[in-house]
């Protein structure tokens, strides 16, 4: 995604991106919501879902999209990577899954790794990264947030299919990010949509969006918060190597050593004892 971004970026403005992933992602899960005669939410709970949404698909989609335009696409993938260090401590605070030292040791490394990738090294402003301080501190953000949305989602996930979770998700994600992308294009005009840029929206908005989304609330419905947020790690390493080969972005000595940091430090958050899903009982969802 990170890569097919940059270059759609080159062309519509990132709120308005985001938007414009949503709305052809929507009509997508809805058809799957409808196929597997699904449940909607009851209406007590359509506010916790409209704040899940604001801090996922509001907040932090709008931040990762803002960043990695003004970055590269190897940092937005590595910074981003501290995603699971951040959601140890979510879970700690919401799901009542005590961290460990191991796992507090763990987010101080992926956090230091973070402050090496954002702060640290010479970054020039290129073409391609036209503020990489601005951009990488609003892909920290994105990590952030992502981490605090994906365990509000498992919350949700409790009562509800994973799939009804990222319709609901999504759809409020509309009304949220249109305001941002109408105060945009003020000041920004979308250019030329051609066949690579088109296939590069529907790329994102149904693989990255639609499918990639259901099924990361999905594996967070199955499985432990620690072991899901696990193959977190496949995205850095997709993330690296296809922005070096596409993109020609040159990986710095700060940037490998940012990202050992917080590859060391979110891997040593994840190695806590196991519980299983089931035993949890998250603050304020029941079953209905």
């Amino acid at each position: 995604m990170y890569v097919v971004s940059k270059v759609v970026l080159t062309v519509v403005p990132p709120a308005t991106f985001v938007l414009i992933r949503y709305v052809v992602a929507v009509p997508v899960l809805f058809v799957m919501f409808r196929l597997t005669r699904d449940h909607g939410f009851a209406r007590r709970d359509w506010g916790a879902l409209a704040l899940t949404s604001f801090v996922g698909f509001g907040v932090s989609l709008l931040a990762q999209f803002a960043g990695t335009k003004l970055s590269t696409a190897a940092a937005g993938a590595l910074i981003t990577s501290a995603t699971p260090a951040f959601i140890v401590v979510f879970a700690w605070l919401l799901l009542r899954e005590a961290a460990s030292s191991q796992q507090w040791l763990g987010l101080a490394l992926a956090t230091i790794g973070v402050l090496v990738v954002t702060l640290a090294g010479d970054q020039p402003t290129t073409d391609q990264a036209t503020n990489p301080l601005l951009g990488n501190l609003l892909l920290v953000v994105a990590a952030v947030t992502w981490a605090l949305y994906s365990v509000q989602a498992k919350r949700l996930t409790r009562t509800y299919s994973s799939l009804a979770v990222t319709l609901g998700v999504t759809a409020i994600g509309i009304p949220i990010v249109a305001p941002v992308s109408v105060i945009e294009l003020q000041t920004q005009s979308i250019g030329m949509i051609t066949l690579p840029v088109l296939l590069g929206i529907l790329y994102v908005g149904v693989g990255s969006t639609a499918i990639a989304f259901f099924l990361w609330n999905k594996s967070f419905e199955l499985l432990d918060v620690a072991s899901a947020s696990l193959f977190f790690f496949a995205q850095p390493v997709v993330g690296v190597l296809l922005s070096a080969l596409f993109l020609n972005q040159q990986l710095q000595l700060s940037f490998f050593a940012g990202g050992g940091l917080i590859l060391i430090g979110a891997l040593l958050g994840m190695r806590s004892p196991r519980r299983a899903a089931s035993a949890l009982k998250p603050i304020g969802v029941e079953k209905a």
